[in-house]
């Protein structure tokens, strides 16, 4: 991953959803393996984050902020929680679950910290400043995108 300004032998794939894809596979592959240590994939870590820093949140509106399907997070959110890192209480309508974050899932996330932080380092180390920088704008951006179509 170094060398700015060139592919370093990626051969660009035809279409903005395949390089899209492939970036991300290698993204998760890169979280998933400094995680490996801690017993987490980066899409349950992901999700302990986002409840940490949410407080609680309907089932829908996780599915919306991660743009994950219903039927991949329900798997994902049942995975954590069994773990006992999460748990779900009924909303308002019998059909939603709002899901929060249990105490053994904020001493989870604060002991698998430092394998994220190491990940996070290993890709900004890798890309430098400015670009990291950038990747997080233009991945706000292509969000944007798509949601306004």
């Amino acid at each position: 991953m170094t060398g700015r300004g060139r592919n370093d032998g990626v051969q660009a794939l035809p279409c903005a959803c395949a390089n899209l894809r492939r970036a991300a596979r290698a993204v998760t592959a890169l979280y998933d393996d400094e995680l490996r240590p801690g017993g987490l994939r980066s899409t349950q870590y992901v999700l302990l984050q986002v409840l940490a820093a949410a407080g609680k949140m309907t089932q829908g509106e996780i599915g919306r902020l991660l743009a994950i399907d219903s039927t991949t997070l329900t798997r994902s959110l049942a995975l954590v929680a069994r773990r006992g890192l999460l748990e779900s209480q009924r909303g308002s309508d019998r059909r939603e679950r709002i899901w929060l974050l249990t105490a053994a899932g904020r001493r989870e996330l604060q002991r698998l910290e430092r394998y994220w932080k190491r990940a996070e380092a290993r890709l900004k180390k890798a890309l430098g400043q400015s670009d990291w920088d950038r990747l997080q704008t233009i991945l706000a951006r292509v969000v944007r995108a798509v949601e306004e179509e």
